[in-house]
């Protein structure tokens, strides 16, 4: 297994799991900005990626868990605050069901917790394509897929070079053996109520990989948590906004530490002001969050906070209640 942690001794750990093509070095600068502030940054290649070993045997999805919490004993690393994203955000939903007692807290973006018919069917197209064609093409079809337009247009010339680096640090098989793990993939949804430590679901607003639906779904399943929208974010958000993404957490990290976090499967919306105070940067998500468009109910009158309060909190179907803009 290869792993970077960084850190002192004495300080909380953060945990980071990669998606399906990324690597360990890609957290570096998730490290450079928790580290100074009080923390200790793991972040590893799972096996079949990075430089990791790439076993020729398929590699079962449930191994994935197993195998962090034997690095965590390796570490000697007793309890975690773990981060995921897409692939790395199942294996953090699994291991929090099966090892929930290592986690102080629980962050999961851009991921499922089962698959629905689109996810299923898009899956197959991408294992297809990487088996009859090979990397370069799944890598052409997941740029666009992560990231915005304006992200491709500012990167266009670099992107060529990206693309060559992924070749080399993934193998075309060992990619093969992730994706076929979802052929017996079973969902997690059924067990998802057992997760214990406070959840926080990170969403891109314009996510069309993983959209809402999957989400909302982890949300009403987890009595502990909370999803948090961000703005203008498309799959690989971690990558594209990467100060709203730290800061998102810090926030949350900060609610856990002091007692403040209140899982009560609300939904709001990150600011786009990474350096605004702690309190602004949750806004209320007013409205139906499951809609692309926000709407007014003519016949609602202004200010109806009952209603409002109700959809924020949560507790009322977004979609029989007035939306404004949030």
């Amino acid at each position: 297994m290869h792993y970077e942690l960084v850190g002192d001794r004495a300080d909380p750990v953060i945990v980071f799991l990669n998606g399906l093509t990324q690597n360990a070095g890609l957290w570096q600068a998730y490290a450079d900005y928790f580290v100074p502030r009080g923390y200790r940054v793991l972040a590893y290649d799972m096996l079949g990626q990075g430089r990791s070993s790439k076993p020729i045997i398929d590699i079962a999805l449930h191994s994935h868990a197993e195998v962090l919490d034997g690095l965590l004993a390796a570490l000697a690393i007793e309890r975690v605050h773990l981060a995921a994203i897409s692939f790395g955000g199942i294996v953090a939903l699994d291991f929090a069901i099966r090892y929930g007692h290592r986690l102080q807290s629980l962050t999961v973006m851009s991921t499922f917790a089962e698959l629905t018919p689109q996810l299923e069917q898009l899956g197959a197209v991408m294992l297809q394509g990487l088996a009859e064609v090979g990397m370069p093409y799944l890598q052409q079809l997941l740029y666009p897929m992560n990231m915005s337009s304006d992200w491709l247009r500012a990167h266009r010339e670099r992107i060529p070079a990206m693309m060559r680096a992924g070749y080399i640090g993934n193998d075309a098989y060992a990619m093969q053996n992730l994706m076929e793990s979802f052929v017996v993939f079973e969902p997690l949804t059924p067990m998802l109520s057992s997760i214990q430590a406070p959840t926080l679901i990170i969403n891109g607003e314009f996510d069309f990989f993983t959209p809402r639906e999957c989400h909302d779904l982890i949300r009403r399943q987890i009595r502990n948590s909370r999803l948090l929208i961000i703005q203008r974010a498309y799959h690989a958000f971690t990558l594209e906004k990467p100060a709203v993404t730290m800061r998102q957490l810090e926030v949350f990290l900060e609610q856990v530490a002091d007692g403040g976090w209140r899982g009560d499967q609300s939904v709001w919306v990150a600011s786009e002001h990474p350096d605004a105070d702690a309190s602004q940067q949750w806004l209320p998500c007013v409205g139906d969050w499951m809609r692309a468009v926000q709407f007014r109910d003519l016949d609602a009158k202004d200010g109806d906070s009952d209603a409002e309060a109700a959809v924020i909190a949560g507790n009322a179907d977004p979609a029989s209640k007035a939306g404004v803009q949030g």
